[in-house]
């Protein structure tokens, strides 16, 4: 085995080399430069680094000014950062950063290049966000020292770093990286080079389910947004693909889509795709999904509660609705027997959605006064709570129904009856996609809660859901929905199956 030098030298003897230096690399080369490293950044561009040198600078000035890092530290830090033009200049780094522009043959190109003047036992990291790693070392003459460094932007804030192993990534160089990641003051975790590898692949039906149900004239982006931010999650889908840029997120879409051949799981949405073909990118051009930066509605006051509440079942839906009513102060009853977990309000039955829609329970129950309620993840004062009806519910029953709501703090935004409405699918196709990764290999559960919290700001990892909500429940959502648009996109995971069925073996 060679004998890696990364991280068998102090700090200060630990010459890092960073190439490309836009945003991220600038980040990249200012946390290394900021743990301690000589750090050498280079870009093709003429003149490219030391501009980035002086952004870097400039990024500095806000936390001395705030008292948070001191005028010597700043000084120290930027003269640890050198701005070089040619590869050669490398020559004595012990680890090398790639952070050029997303196309495989350009980056293989620069790699099997920069081997000819760095040390054989450097380490070469890609920071690639979906180009497999394994066809990165394709062509190097010492392929096992290469392997995927994955930052997030901004990088100098963002924790997460997730470190790939390619098929010819030896398990002390990730392990190094790991490790040296983690003296960096990042959180790694451990993946292998599968498309999307962990975050871009179980956060795609963060963005497609709501694309899904857009393309249904199910609601509105500010209503589907408010509904997600509702259960704490710091921006709605539309609003954070309109921050991502449309451009950026369908190409990452279709790269995940046509590297598993087609999984209908992965499909692109026609929606992006004429947001894009219209040059509606997002907040970089003033228009996507919003004009600009959308504002977020305040819940106002309900108006007082004129009709009987009653809770119904005894299960986890249930047991949040009644720890909210209680905080809330709202006089309500308990019916533990229902069969069913959710609200009844006056005659109409409100059911936590298992992923079938209101007309397919109301017929399945021989009822008429019948609707559907999303998952109760109530996690802020705006409270908004995703609701449908069957067509026989009258729009007068509607309204009385929505009005009480309002008066309960459970804010009503009212979609078309489509299955799972936003929350429940949306969180049950997470889960799905990350047992699927656990189940494949490219990482263990911890990973994947880390992963999902750290570099998307998810209030709860996928592995966190399951355990709230149960395999049952999760498993049960998948199969409705299946069903009701039979296909093979919401196909539950092996892993779910197997411990779906576990749990049905008598003891």
């Amino acid at each position: 085995m060679m004998e890696w030098l990364i991280n068998t030298r102090p700090l200060a003897q630990q010459i890092v080399g960073v190439i490309g230096a836009g945003t991220m690399g600038a980040g990249i080369a200012q946390v290394a430069a900021a743990a301690g490293h000589p750090v050498l950044l280079m870009d093709a561009r003429a003149g490219a680094a030391a501009d980035a040198h002086a952004r870097i600078g400039a990024a500095l000035d806000g936390p001395v000014a705030k008292g948070r890092m001191s005028a010597q530290e700043r000084s120290d830090l930027l003269a640890r950062i050198t701005p070089v033009e040619q590869l050669a200049d490398l020559k004595d780094a012990l680890l090398v950063v790639e952070v050029i522009i997303e196309q495989l043959q350009a980056k293989q190109n620069l790699l099997r290049e920069l081997e000819t003047h760095v040390s054989p036992q450097a380490i070469l990291a890609s920071n690639t966000s979906s180009i497999s790693v394994t066809a990165l070392a394709n062509g190097l003459a010492h392929p096992e020292r290469l392997v995927g460094m994955h930052f997030f932007n901004p990088v100098p804030l963002m924790k997460l770093v997730e470190v790939v192993s390619g098929a010819e990534t030896a398990v002390d160089v990730a392990q190094r990286i790991f490790d040296l990641s983690a003296l960096w003051g990042k959180t790694p975790v451990h993946a292998k080079s599968t498309p999307g590898f962990i975050v871009n692949r179980i956060a795609r039906p963060f963005y497609a389910e709501a694309l899904a149900l857009l393309q249904d004239q199910a609601g509105t982006p500010a209503e589907l947004d408010r509904l997600v931010r509702s259960a704490g999650f710091r921006m709605g889908p539309c609003e954070l693909m309109d921050l991502i840029g449309h451009d950026i997120n369908y190409a990452v879409t279709t790269s995940v889509f046509d590297a598993n051949y087609g999984d209908r799981r992965f499909i692109p949405s026609l929606v992006q795709k004429a947001l894009v073909d219209g040059g509606r990118l997002g907040r970089k051009v003033g228009k996507g999904f919003y004009a600009g930066t959308p504002v977020a509605p305040v819940a106002s006051e309900g108006p007082a509660l004129s009709t009987s509440v009653i809770v119904a079942g005894d299960g986890v839906m249930a047991q949040r609705f009644a720890t909210h009513l209680e905080t809330a102060g709202i006089a309500f009853s308990r019916d533990i027997s229902a069969g069913w977990n959710g609200l009844k309000i006056a005659a109409i039955e409100l059911h936590v959605t298992d992923g079938r829609t209101a007309a397919q329970l109301a017929a399945q129950r021989a009822t008429r006064q019948l609707g559907v309620i999303d998952l109760p993840l109530i996690a802020n004062p705006e409270a908004a709570l995703g609701v449908t009806f069957a067509d026989s519910v009258s729009s007068d029953e509607r309204s009385a129904v929505k009005t009480a709501l309002a008066a309960c703090k459970l804010h009503p935004v009212e979609l078309r009856d489509v299955p799972g409405l936003i929350l429940a699918r949306t969180i049950a196709m997470l889960v799905n996609e990350a047992a699927d990764a656990v189940y494949q290999g490219v990482c263990d559960e911890r990973s994947a809660d880390l992963a999902m919290k750290l570099g998307t700001n998810y209030p709860a990892g996928p592995f966190v859901w399951l355990e709230q909500f149960g395999v049952d429940y999760v498993v049960t959502v998948l199969g409705h929905l299946a069903d009701f648009h039979r296909g093979e996109r919401y196909r539950s995971s092996p892993l779910l199956q197997q411990r779906y069925w576990t749990s049905r073996i008598p003891a």
